[in-house]
């Protein structure tokens, strides 16, 4: 029988800080019920500490991960770090994770797709079990968005917050993981949503940093004008592909980005909000964490033969999908 990538095990990390929309209020001009009602986010976690970046968090992803599994660090074949928040410019914030978690046996890379980056590197290392080239490959999706997000504005502000996951890919051959994706992407919706300055086309000065052009840059209705239709597309080319219906679904695991996009997307694919897995009210949205993230906290529901869905879309634009048959019972 063919060989599969399975997921064989979730990890996860949230910072201890609770960063609530009361505490917003006294930030910038908003509320509670304007953030709900627009959002669906009730709060997020923010990382504190000098010199935390988002391999700290990724680093205690992973190995909780490995606990899980019972797995010796050097057992790891790959690790793939998806990411828009790296440690550094170089080297690698994979190359960091790997090293401070005894995986000395692994080599690794950093993906950056914006939202769609967890989704892009499971793709990626799925590739890499299914060759059989590779036994074991972790993909984290991990991002510190506090770290480029103005907290005196207050369309993006209220949005993001920091987080990482993490899972573990195996072969498999009864039938059981990663069975189909796709990803596609749009360089004209860069204008919508990137980040101004920080990179080669312009470095960092005192100009930049006063024009406060080192934030998150995003015009939210073209983002909301895109989203929907491109977490449906993906959800319903997977659901074509392979002779599914809705029926079929038991979890839908979307990109928490917004409430309301969440809710129009599930909502043309016919699929009932009580399959969605949500947590965007205590996360908000961390970007390459969201879906890992969703996996673990809703693990202990999955039971083996499951079959999700999970759809992103982000910054870029990037978005797709991927369908997955649970490989575990997660009880």
């Amino acid at each position: 029988m063919s060989i599969t990538a399975s997921i064989t095990a979730v990890g996860g990390y949230l910072p201890d800080y609770v960063l609530t929309n009361q505490e917003l209020e006294t930030l910038v001009d908003t509320s509670n019920e304007w953030i709900l009602e627009r959002t669906g986010i009730k709060e997020r976690r923010i990382l504190k500490g000098e010199g935390l970046g988002s391999s700290y968090m990724g680093v205690r992803a992973v190995r909780e991960l490995l606990q899980k599994r019972n797995l010796d660090p050097m057992e790891i074949d790959l690790l793939i770090c998806c990411t828009v928040t790296k440690d550094m410019v170089f080297p690698a914030t994979a190359n960091i994770i790997t090293d401070e978690v005894g995986a000395k046996n692994a080599w690794g890379f950093d993906l950056e797709a914006a939202c769609s980056g967890f989704l892009y590197g499971l793709s990626v290392g799925s590739q890499f079990i299914q060759t059989g080239r590779y036994q074991k490959v972790v993909v984290v999706g991990v991002d510190k968005m506090s770290s480029i997000i103005d907290y005196q504005d207050r369309n993006t502000c209220i949005i993001f917050g920091d987080g990482a996951g993490a899972v573990l890919l195996e072969p498999d051959t009864t039938g059981h993981g990663v069975l189909d994706f796709v990803n596609f992407a749009d360089g004209d919706g860069a204008k919508h949503l990137h980040m101004k300055a920080g990179g080669s086309r312009k470095p960092a000065s005192v100009e930049s940093v006063l024009a406060r052009e080192h934030f998150v840059y995003q015009e939210g209705k073209a983002v909301f004008k895109r989203a929907i239709p491109g977490m449906t597309q993906a959800g319903q080319e997977l659901l074509r592909r392979n002779d599914l219906t809705a029926d079929d679904i038991a979890w839908v695991v979307p990109h928490q980005a917004n409430v309301r996009i969440i809710e129009g997307a599930v909502q043309n694919l016919g699929i009932p909000m009580e399959r969605v897995m949500m947590n965007i009210q205590r996360y908000g949205n961390t970007t390459d964490g969201t879906l890992p993230l969703c996996l673990r906290d809703y693990e202990k529901q999955l039971k083996r033969g499951d079959k999700l869905l999970l759809v992103s879309f982000g910054g870029g634009f990037t978005w797709g999908g991927a369908y997955i048959k649970w490989a575990y019972n997660g009880a």
